[in-house]
């Protein structure tokens, strides 16, 4: 097989890739290890910066967002048991942000390739990357076996966009690759519930640690508690889950919360990761191959949009003008918006959670940010700033 890119992992990365470059008239062909139904299956967040939703919007992927997406104007933080403040992005920046569940975006993305006949081969395995060095005369191709039988794919440039786990970013030598790690000393455990949400995304700071209420739609919650790291799913039936995740909120929004039948629990450690650099030869790295937030600053799929948006974006420029200058600039640009909401990340994991090595002196300083941001307009503003997303380059 030949084509022009060959696309590594078919989650929202991947596939919006594909969907812009094809709109550019750029072949693609995307390689996925599992199976269509693996990923629709997985269940991740949903809240979408004004620039995510531009961009869906600007590719013709929004008609069932605008429909079933749920506008935002901020989020409000509350803690040991006192008045929460509501952070306004939209009052502040004049941008909303919008909830719309990555699995319906995966849903839309799988429907679109389908629309247009969008090679995807799924369940490929022993995918191997080659020639993509950028040494002379060499010429990149991919190799896999896919049902059965060994394939090899011949192109100009390979998109690593196949997750932490994906074969793309260890493909990179590791004299070329630094990594960059924090590991958090707990979990959280996520719940979905078929109940009424709070109106507003909240997040938590309790003496018994953290608790966020999230939103999906109208009838369907999603709530998280922070965890012990060595916690099992099987320790917390809803008969333990609902009782604790109230205790953790002020009590007239504990007496807000509707309880019913869980229809998904998991636990997740919660880390920071940045590999640079995010581009070596013909090789490009996309989303969660290259970096991972915590989910509390919500910037994990945004991340992944933005670096597709850089990278269609250098493409297009190569292959209309001839111009490499913004795929030998991709790595650079992607990284600063990647910092930017690692940070942010960062700073609201410090600032809400409840950390076992804090002493006193190190619990009371966050009380009195977690003051000092109710109270301060600018201190707001710049929070605001950075959780609903800085604008493209």
């Amino acid at each position: 097989m030949k084509t022009q890119v060959v696309i590594i992992g078919s989650g929202p990365a991947g596939l919006l890739l594909s969907e812009i470059l094809h709109r550019h008239g750029i072949d693609s062909v995307v390689l996925e290890r599992s199976s269509r139904e693996h990923v629709l299956s997985r269940i991740r967040a949903g809240v979408l910066e004004s620039t995510t939703v531009e961009v869906l919007r600007e590719n013709g992927l929004s008609a069932r967002m605008d429909v079933e997406g749920h506008p935002h104007d901020g989020m409000r933080i509350a803690w040991a048991g006192r008045d929460s403040f509501f952070v306004d992005t939209a009052r502040t920046l004049g941008r909303r942000f919008m909830v719309y569940g990555q699995t319906s975006i995966q849903e839309d993305l799988y429907a679109a390739a389908d629309r247009r006949g969008q090679p995807v081969l799924t369940e490929a395995s022993d995918v191997v990357l080659h020639d993509f060095d950028g040494a002379p005369g060499a010429r990149p191709h991919v190799t896999c076996v896919q049902q059965g039988q060994a394939l090899r794919i011949d192109c100009e440039f390979i998109a690593g966009c196949d997750g932490f786990h994906g074969v793309s970013r260890r493909s990179i030598p590791e004299t070329v690759r630094r990594e960059y790690e924090k590991v958090y000393p707990f979990g959280w455990l996520g719940v979905m519930a078929r109940v009424k949400p709070l109106p507003d995304i909240t997040y938590v700071n309790n003496p018994r640690g953290f608790a966020l209420a999230s939103y999906r739609n109208e009838k369907l919650s999603r709530f998280y508690i922070q965890v012990a790291l060595d916690d099992k799913v099987d320790a917390w039936p809803d008969e333990r889950f609902w009782p604790e995740l109230k205790s953790r909120f002020p009590a007239e929004m504990a007496q807000a919360i509707e309880e019913g039948p869980t229809i998904e629990k998991s636990i997740a450690p919660l880390r920071s990761f940045v590999s640079e650099p995010m581009r070596y030869g013909a090789l490009y790295l996309c989303g969660d191959a290259a970096h991972i937030v915590p989910p509390t600053g919500a910037k994990g799929l945004n991340l992944a949009v933005s670096d597709v948006f850089y990278l269609s974006r250098a493409l297009s420029r190569w292959y209309g003008q001839g111009d490499a200058s913004l795929l030998d600039g991709y790595s650079e640009t992607a990284l600063r918006r990647v910092w930017s909401s690692v940070r942010t990340s960062w700073y609201l994991t410090n600032l809400l959670h409840r950390f076992p090595h804090f002493s006193a002196f190190d619990q009371k300083a966050q009380e009195h940010e977690l003051d000092y941001l109710k109270s301060s307009h600018f201190a707001q503003a710049a929070l605001a700033e950075q959780y609903a997303g800085l604008p493209f380059e």
